[in-house]
């Protein structure tokens, strides 16, 4: 057993130096732009700058709409197959998996072949049909994080039960779905909804070749022309990804707190 907490104390600190280490580097670095000493001068020109205001403001909404959108898409289906549909999950499980093995490059060059100015649905020939392809793209890479919360929180509940009792009261499916079933998953579906944030907020393939102003194309731009600003923006984008895990960790602790209440 001392062998075992041995080489797994190795193990978590070989982790945590290998990714802590590379994170400092980029925090010092960041924070050495007035030569001589410390300070936030390339935070203060990147948040300034109203580019990076303009790219992030466009990533948030994307992101929010990408949220809604997997939100309506995952939840039922993923409650309907539960419920009158079990035998279609290794289906489902493996169609949400096909976003993690189709790099999203063959993606976004398929939207640009079928929904081009000459095809029958020209979405490429506005910002607004090409903003609508950047969120269906979106969606997809976030399918497989999404319905797999959302699977996992359904798993967690009786839903058949649920079901049939608010059938026996009269209650229709937008009903069910609303006022039972989803403030059941809430947790499940806020956890797939942060996920999702995170992974907007990064993107950078599909908006460069959609030639969307994102925050992902953006930061790719500064890191090409500037040496401080950049790792400034590193430490920006790793600060938002951690704070929508620590949200997914303070919000399923909550509804274990309140569950335990009830109790």
């Amino acid at each position: 057993m001392k062998t075992n907490r041995f080489w797994s104390w190795i193990a978590l600190a070989f982790g945590i130096l290998y990714f802590v280490v590379p994170l400092i580097g980029t925090l010092e670095f960041s924070l050495r732009m007035r030569r001589g000493v410390y300070s936030l001068d390339a935070y203060w020109v990147i948040l300034s700058d109203p580019r990076f205001q303009a790219t992030f403001g466009y990533s948030i909404v994307m992101a929010l709409v990408t949220i809604v959108v997997g939100i309506v898409l995952v939840v039922p289906t993923a409650y309907w197959v539960r419920l009158r549909l079990p035998s279609w999950r290794p289906f489902l499980e493996f169609i949400t998996l096909l976003p993690l093995v189709i790099p999203a490059i063959v993606v976004v060059f398929g939207y640009i072949r079928l929904y081009n100015t000459s095809s029958f649905l020209p979405l490429t020939g506005s910002a607004m049909g090409t903003n609508i392809l950047l969120v269906f793209g979106y969606t997809m890479l976030a399918l497989p994080y999404m319905y797999r919360a959302v699977d996992t929180g359904l798993g967690a509940i009786d839903i058949r039960t649920m079901t049939e009792a608010a059938e026996s009261l009269g209650a229709s499916r937008i009903k069910i779905m609303w006022s039972v079933i989803l403030p059941n998953v809430l947790v499940a579906v806020l956890s797939g909804a942060f996920l999702t944030f995170a992974i907007v907020i990064g993107e950078f393939t599909m908006a460069a070749l959609l030639n969307r102003p994102a925050f992902g194309p953006f930061l790719q731009l500064i890191g090409a022309n500037r040496a401080y600003e950049p790792a400034a923006l590193a430490v920006i984008s790793f600060a938002i990804t951690w704070v929508c895990m620590g949200l997914i960790q303070v919000v399923t602790r909550l509804n274990k707190s309140l569950a335990a209440t009830k109790r």
